[in-house]
């Protein structure tokens, strides 16, 4: 493997969660980030109850994304062995936390959009 490509990386996640779940996640990340997406244009503001909510959501999804990782490898943190496993770990909790609080924030919105203002 002496070139990193985007085919490469593709095939080694296909080869990591197998190809059916690999595709699954790249559809419900699009799905997600679409829902997201139609949540901000249509409230056209932030609500900041939810985006607390959002927030607090983001540890669990760190310690979900790593364990779902370590999982699919059948790894166990002692199998990390240097700067480089760690600095992946840590951005799969950082991607974990970040995807967490956009599927808290839209599911929340979705639920309970916000109420619409009497025109005047």
């Amino acid at each position: 493997m002496k070139d990193l490509t985007f085919q490469t990386l593709i095939a080694v996640f296909e080869e990591i969660f197998g190809r059916g779940l690999f595709w699954t996640m790249v559809a419900a990340a699009v799905v997600v980030t679409l829902g997201y997406l139609y949540v901000l244009v249509r409230d056209r503001a932030v609500s900041w109850r939810k985006f607390l909510w959002a927030q607090l959501s983001m540890p669990v999804g760190a310690v979900l994304a790593v364990w779902f990782v370590m999982a699919m490898t059948h790894s166990a943190p002692s199998d990390i062995g240097g700067a480089v496993d760690l600095i992946v770990f840590l951005g799969v909790a950082v991607m974990g936390a970040i995807g967490m609080a956009i599927l808290v924030y839209t599911l929340e919105s979705l639920i309970k959009p916000p109420k619409a203002k009497p025109e005047s």
